[in-house]
């Protein structure tokens, strides 16, 4: 099984019905051969295109990128999400979906045009050579940081395991920078951060990679042990601003918080490929109450995993409406050249509901207080509003985004607070309950 993007590798395409097969094959084999002398005629189109260009533009074209863009077009005209992969693309992308690199183990951020470090991670190279946070990174390898973007720089930093980088960084108290000469090591993307609040337990999900659901039961576990089991009141799952992930760790991750009932299917344009996957019996926080916060940048497996634990009233979905990219993209390598990132299906929670174009509402909408600055800001346009999105595929009402805007202060972040209420049984968990801001 190849992994995607959001995972999921077509099936086999079966035959149709099989009475008035002679008819039916007759009027579709006609069909099929007046579609293809068309399609000939177009490709050969392309081809004289392609060759007046390779030949008589004004200066000498890079024929593999013009292939290239010719690909892209073709799939890009499809939906927002179809397209094509060069080789550095998809080696990114890849490194994302397994949550895995060999680098440094420091999350950075640009700041003046330098790198500025956020902080390093534990246990990293980064941490034991005692580079620390607000360090400024301002060469690496003796080649100035000024210039590049931040994924240019990150790009310098990561590399093979065992390999060295010398890393030259300011310091704030000090005059004279600082030379760090450090060995990659295999370094680990956290997906999953959980802390404990009181007698919650609140577990970020950041993103749905390889490592996704094995960060979030150790941190169950350990919240549970902090805690004490007889003690929690229940469990924060904060997806908000998770632009989703692997198919395969949504469900595993819904599963988590369920003993039985389907999680999410998935459509084709084949009937017969549809594909559901259910639940198996085991819940890793033994039935305590759950709320799910959600909001404009919770897209694609966030809105499984959500949708999934609204459908079976598991957990009481709050924050604001989510992003709506209900749809499944297979990746399809292509050798050394690439991938090719293609939509292949609709996704639809267990209720029936397809999530395309239209997100998950919650059951208890809570708007942020958003600075006034960010005002107008801080929405974002949900799948809805993308050129050229993908249908619904049921319903023709399509609903926008929503905001996405989360206060970098815990104690002044209102859905955060709303979600420690109603698991104190302060605030009662009607459906479509609506806290404007103050």
């Amino acid at each position: 099984m190849r992994k995607l993007s959001l995972l999921i590798l077509g099936a086999a395409i079966g035959a149709g019905g099989a009475t008035m097969v002679s008819q039916t094959s007759l009027l579709s084999g006609m069909s099929a051969v007046a579609a293809s002398a068309d399609t000939y005629r177009q490709l050969s189109l392309f081809g004289d295109v392609f060759e007046k260009v390779r030949t008589d533009y004004v200066e000498k074209p890079e024929e593999s990128k013009l292939v290239e863009a010719a690909i892209n077009g073709m799939l890009t005209s499809l939906d927002p999400h179809s397209s094509y992969m060069d080789a550095k693309s998809f080696r990114d992308m890849q490194v994302q979906t397994r949550g895995e690199f060999g680098g440094l183990g420091i999350e950075v951020t640009m700041e003046d045009g330098l790198v500025k470090v956020v902080t390093p991670i534990d246990e990293t190279p980064a941490s034991r050579a005692g580079i620390l946070a607000n360090d400024v990174i301002t060469h690496i390898n003796d080649e100035p940081v000024q210039g590049l973007n931040l994924n240019q720089a990150v790009d310098k930093m990561r590399g093979p395991v065992n390999s060295s980088v010398t890393l030259k960084i300011q310091r704030k108290e000090s005059k004279d920078p600082v030379v760090v000469k450090l060995t990659r090591e295999t370094i680990k993307v956290r997906p999953v951060r959980a802390r404990v609040e009181g007698d919650i337990g609140v577990l970020r999900v950041t993103q749905f990679n390889e490592q996704t659901y094995e960060g979030l039961r150790a941190g169950i576990d350990k919240l549970t042990s902090d805690i004490g089991a007889d003690k929690v009141a229940g469990f924060v799952i904060d997806l908000r601003n998770n632009p989703g992930g692997l198919l395969d760790q949504a469900i595993m991750v819904s599963d988590a918080f369920l003993e039985r009932g389907e999680i999410v299917s998935t459509r084709s344009r084949n009937a017969e490929d549809t594909q559901r996957f259910s639940a198996k019996a085991g819940d890793l926080t033994k039935g305590k109450p759950l709320v799910v916060l959600v909001n404009g940048g919770s897209a694609s497996a966030s809105e499984i995993v959500a949708g999934a634990l609204q459908d079976h009233k598991r957990a009481t979905v709050l924050g604001t409406r989510s992003f709506g990219k209900g749809s499944v993209q297979t990746i399809i390598p292509l050798g050394g050249n690439g991938a090719v990132r293609l939509t292949t299906a609709r996704y639809y929670t267990p209720s029936g509901r397809s999530i395309q174009a239209k997100g998950i509402d919650p059951d208890i909408e809570v708007l942020q207080d958003v600075p006034d600055e960010l005002k107008g800001k801080d929405e974002t346009k949900g799948e809805a509003g993308l050129r050229g999105h993908l249908q619904n595929g049921g319903e023709k009402e399509e609903r926008g985004g929503s905001s996405a805007y989360v206060p970098p202060d815990p104690a002044k972040d209102k859905q955060l607070l709303a979600a420690y209420d109603l698991l104190h049984g302060v605030r009662k968990g009607a459906a479509n309950t609506t806290t404007t801001p103050n």
